[in-house]
């Protein structure tokens, strides 16, 4: 008498073929400038760049000089203006002075807008119709 399952296990898929013993997929390797191509077209550029470790080091290695030096440039440029700003009497002091007052300056204006916004929405109009009011002008 056969089994109540044997029905059903004769219909199920077959087992899997074992492909342990297969060689793995390779990955896209890195080929020397010149190197062997595929026959057959050559002409083909793949549109995906090629990873950075397989870029030669002289292609990274140029652009990195390039930016150093352009580096080195705006660094020269920028210690002779501090130079001539400094020869005509400006000093860092001084400097650091007018940027705090132009924060102070900044969160004093911002309290100033928020307190118009907050009345305009209690009168009901815009804050550029409480410009006039105010004697403030658009470009305050």
């Amino acid at each position: 008498m056969p089994r109540a399952g044997a029905a059903y296990n004769s219909q199920r898929a077959p087992r899997r073929a074992d492909y342990s013993s297969q060689r793995a997929p390779r990955l896209r390797q890195c080929r020397p400038p010149g190197g062997p191509r595929r026959s057959g077209g050559g002409g083909f550029k793949s549109p995906v760049p090629a990873p950075a470790s397989c870029r030669p080091p002289e292609a990274t290695g140029g652009a990195l000089r390039r930016e150093i030096e352009e580096l080195r440039q705006k660094e020269l440029a920028l210690d002779q203006e501090i130079a001539q700003l400094m020869s005509e009497g400006y000093s860092l002091e001084e400097l650091e002075k007018h940027i705090a007052l132009l924060h102070e300056y900044n969160d004093i204006k911002d309290a100033g807008q928020m307190l118009l916004g907050k009345l305009a929405v209690i009168r009901g109009v815009t804050t550029k119709q409480l410009y006039p009011e105010y004697d403030l002008e658009l470009s305050d």
